[in-house]
C-alpha cells in the first residue's frame, strides 16, 4: 500500500485508533474521532467489530453513514439490541466491553484523565479558569471497560505530572492492585494516542511508555513535549504513515462532510492572486 504524503494529525490518530481495535471485539464508542476510527476498523481489518453507543444501541452495522452523536438514529439502524443508557452501561459493568474510547484535556503518567476543569481544586471548582465538558460517560467507561484507549492532544500542559482534577480513573497511583482496591473493573488504560505518537502502559509500574512516534517526531521531541518522564519501549519505532487508501476512505467514505475530521486548509499563492487582480 502506498503511504500518503497528504494527511492531517486527526487522520493519523484515526488510523492509529482503528489499528488498535481487534476483530470480533466489543467497543464502547464515544462521539467524534472514536466513531471514525471504529468505522475505519470495520471497513478494513475488523468487520466483526461490535460497537456499543451510550444511548443504548448495541451492534449496529453502521452501513448507513457516520453518526454525529451517540444518540443519532444511525446508531440504532440495524442494531442487534436497543435498550437505553442504563442498559449500555450495565453491559460494561457486567464485563462485556472489550474496549472503551476516552478523551480528555489532561493526562498523567498513569493514564488518569481530566475533562472537568482547569483551576485550583477544590477551592476554585465553582469558578475555574476553564470549565471543560465533564465526564459524560467517560468515567463509567474508564471504571468498567476491560481496556481503554485514550486520545489526548500532546503538549506539556496536557501531559502533566499532576492532574488538576481526576475525571476518569486510569491506573490511579500505579501501585499493585490499585484499581481493584478502588472497586474498579477491567485492566485500565491499554493505549494512548496523541498527536505525536502511541503509548502503552508498562506492565509492572503502570507508567506511560512510548512505543511508536509519528512521522516527523523523535523520542527526544516527544519527551520534550511531555510534562513528566516517559518510559520508552526497547523497540520503540516510527509509526507508518496512513496509506493513500486509508486517507481516501476517511475523507470520501466515512466522514465526507468533515464532521469530526477537519480538512487541511489549502495554501493560497498570494503572488499569483495579486498578479491576477492587477491584470
Amino acid at each position: 500500500m502506498t503511504a500518503s504524503k497528504d494527511y492531517t494529525a486527526q487522520e493519523i490518530i484515526v488510523v492509529a485508533g482503528a489499528k488498535v481495535l481487534e476483530d470480533n471485539k466489543i467497543v464502547f464508542v464515544g462521539t467524534g474521532l472514536p466513531m471514525v476510527a471504529s468505522l475505519l476498523a470495520k471497513q478494513t481489518h475488523a468487520p466483526g467489530l461490535i460497537p456499543v453507543f451510550e444511548a443504548g444501541a448495541v451492534g449496529p452495522p453502521l452501513n448507513v453513514g457516520l453518526p454525529i452523536s451517540v444518540g443519532d438514529s444511525k446508531t440504532f439502524t440495524g442494531a442487534s439490541f436497543v435498550g437505553g443508557l442504563n442498559a449500555a452501561f450495565e453491559l460494561t459493568q457486567r464485563g462485556f466491553a472489550d474496549f472503551g474510547f476516552i478523551s480528555g484535556a489532561e493526562v498523567d503518567k498513569y493514564g488518569n484523565l481530566n475533562s472537568t476543569m482547569i483551576g485550583d481544586f477544590p477551592a476554585g471548582y465553582q469558578t475555574p479558569k476553564v470549565r471543560l465538558p465533564g465526564s459524560g460517560g467517560a468515567s463509567d467507561m474508564a471504571a468498567s471497560c476491560e481496556r481503554t484507549i485514550l486520545i489526548v492532544p500532546h503538549d506539556k500542559r496536557k501531559f502533566t505530572e499532576k492532574l488538576q482534577y481526576v475525571t476518569s480513573p486510569g491506573h490511579l497511583d500505579g501501585s499493585p492492585g490499585a484499581r481493584f482496591d478502588a472497586g474498579l473493573q477491567g485492566k485500565g488504560p491499554y493505549r494512548l494516542i496523541s498527536t505525536k505518537g502511541i503509548f502503552d502502559f508498562e506492565e509492572e509500574s503502570k507508567r506511560m511508555r512510548l512505543i511508536h512516534y509519528f512521522p516527523g517526531e523523535t523520542i527526544e521531541s516527544v519527551q520534550a513535549a511531555t510534562g513528566f518522564e516517559l518510559l520508552v519501549a526497547p523497540d520503540a519505532s516510527e509509526f507508518a504513515p496512513p496509506t493513500e487508501e486509508e486517507v481516501r476512505m476517511i475523507r470520501e467514505d466515512i466522514d465526507p462532510n468533515g464532521a469530526f475530521v477537519k480538512r487541511a486548509k489549502k495554501k493560497v499563492n498570494k503572488n499569483i492572486n495579486l498578479t491576477a487582480q492587477q491584470m
